[in-house]
């Protein structure tokens, strides 16, 4: 008894405190206390995710820690819908994909991606619902060195839809042409396929939307209009094959960029400046079919066989000459196509990395979500939900709501993935 009198007190305290907490990261007013309504779904955590997401997103200090004690959104319901192929009605309701154009200024301004995934089966299959569009068209690459179930998986659901396709797969060998090679795979088959589109965007399997369909047309509609974009900058080593030496080029931001090249085996063909710049890239349809016929394209292709990442030269490069279609030179790094966290710019572009770097670029934890929801790009980069799928769980539900907010018809109920509350309209606040 006199063990329990000690302990008491101390139980009061951890009580007090635990309540203090829950209270701090709902914080609701009594008006939206009273109107708020009953779940029975995760009550330790109050309204889960969408209230734990709500406060990540504004910053709470308390939210990441108080997630350590809530259960992981389950990834297990996606693949439940993908094991029985064939049932695509099933498949496309039960996961949620959107089946109509959402507006007239949407249907008629159609997008083609393209998509490299290897692993995170998952998160392609949020990826892809989250971009997916029926207007839309997508060319997916499957590594060959992923399992057979993997390949199965991503087939079956590739089946239930006509505008998406898996292109000729070949294993892809890291800082080689072989992701290059992939990319333009895929856009012979676009060229080639049935469907209209206006531009192309390459996406790899950890890359997420932070701007919804929508608000992409208009970022390219704004300044991009009929142009290409390919951030980078010219290579201190454009024409000199017998180079040693490689130096930094800084963008605007004061950043640094390092191209893995310190010099290129072979002099450049058709006495190209060779410009080094980001792998990822939106470009114009009339583009893609230049570089898929123009000689200096195809020249270039087979010199990049000798050197690493080519993939992070060729295409900057292209869109340098005065004559290719929707051509943008010197337009450095403009473009906000991707928000990354580098180790190299901490304290300047960014305030530190929440979760992990990975060869020195940041794997998102759920103390970046404030960072990357205030970023001005329109995709983020680099997320791993099976370190953290609250991460990526939390984006989409705000995605999600975001782009239904925009639609100018009718909302299906199985669009969405929750009912409005007063935590979930706070995500996208």
């Amino acid at each position: 008894m006199s063990q329990l009198r000690a302990t008491k007190p101390g139980l009061l305290v951890c009580v007090a405190i635990c309540i203090f907490v829950f209270l701090y990261l709902r914080s609701p007013d009594l008006e939206e206390a009273e109107e708020a309504p009953t779940s029975p779904e995760a009550v330790e955590c109050g309204f889960y995710p969408d209230e734990l997401c709500s406060a990540l997103f504004q910053g709470k200090e308390a939210a990441p820690q108080i997630a350590k004690f809530c259960k992981n959104p389950q990834t297990t319901g996606i693949f439940a819908y993908l094991r029985t192929p064939g049932n695509c009605s099933r498949i496309s309701q039960g996961l949620h994909f959107i089946t109509r154009p959402l507006s007239a200024e949407e249907g008629n301004f159609s997008l083609a991606y393209i998509i490299t995934i290897h692993k995170e089966l998952a998160m392609f299959v949020q990826l892809l619902r989250a971009i997916y569009a029926p207007q839309n068209v997508y060319c997916i690459h499957v590594d060959e060195k992923v399992s057979k179930k993997y390949k199965t998986v991503v087939q079956s659901l590739v089946d239930c839809f006509e505008n998406i396709f898996i292109s000729k797969r070949q294993k892809v060998v890291h800082a080689g042409l072989t992701r290059l090679q992939a990319d333009i795979n895929c856009m012979k088959d676009l060229v080639q396929s049935k469907f209209q589109w206006n531009y192309v965007i390459n996406l790899c399997g950890q890359d997420f939307p932070i701007k919804t369909n929508k608000e992409i047309i208009h970022h390219i509609r704004s300044k991009w209009n009929d142009k290409n974009i390919t951030p980078g900058v010219i290579h201190p080593l454009n024409i000199t094959s017998e180079a040693s030496q490689n130096h930094p080029e800084p963008s605007p931001e004061g950043n640094v960029y390092i191209s893995p090249n310190k010099k290129f085996k072979h002099k450049p063909p058709h006495n190209l400046k060779i410009y080094f710049g980001s792998a990822y890239y939106i470009l114009t349809r009339k583009f893609v079919e230049f570089i898929l016929t123009d000689i200096r394209a195809k020249d270039m292709l087979q010199w990049s066989k000798h050197i690493l990442n080519p993939e992070q030269h060729y295409w900057v490069t292209l869109n340098q000459l005065k004559d290719a279609p929707g051509a943008t030179p010197d337009a450095g790094w403009e473009g906000n196509i991707r928000a990354m966290k580098r180790r190299a710019e901490e304290g300047s572009v960014h305030d530190g990395c929440r979760g992990h770097y990975i060869q020195d670029t940041c794997v998102y934890g759920l103390g970046d979500l404030p960072w990357i929801i205030k970023s001005p790009s329109l995709f983020a980069n680099k997320f791993e939900p099976s370190s953290d799928p609250l991460v990526v769980t939390c984006l989409e539900r705000r995605h999600r709501l975001q782009t239904l907010r925009q639609a100018e018809v009718p909302v299906e109920p199985h669009w969405s993935f929750q009912q409005e509350t007063h935590f979930n309209m706070k995500l996208t606040h």
